[in-house]
């Protein structure tokens, strides 16, 4: 019965320990997205940023979509993730939508 409840309690312990504090984050880039070159620049490079665990893309909303580990990164360290590749981004509030500038040029082609 001991070994149980000790059992169970290195369990619980090791699960606590085993959790991450996640969080996501939205962003906008300019340059805007405009294929999926793009899309593969900005994905190939930010996972190498400490903490990222998954990236999403959207052209058509323009956006990137960024789940981390806020004890080891933070959306700030992600921003300067896309300075290196030579974007500029800022996190979208709540509801906030982009369009796509049509008339922008995609240099990744």
């Amino acid at each position: 019965m001991k070994k149980n409840i000790l059992l169970m309690v290195a369990l619980l312990l090791s699960t606590a320990a085993i959790a991450k504090n996640l969080k996501t984050v939205v962003f906008t880039t300019l340059p805007q997205m405009h294929c999926e070159n793009c899309e593969q620049k900005i994905k190939k490079n930010i996972r190498f940023v400490k903490g990222v665990k998954e990236i999403k893309t959207d052209i058509s909303q323009q956006t990137v979509t960024i789940t981390y580990d806020a004890d080891k990164t933070n959306p700030e360290a992600i921003i300067e993730g896309f300075q290196r590749i030579n974007y500029d981004a800022r996190q979208l509030e709540s509801g906030e939508t982009v369009k796509q500038d049509a008339e922008e040029q995609c240099d990744n082609m």
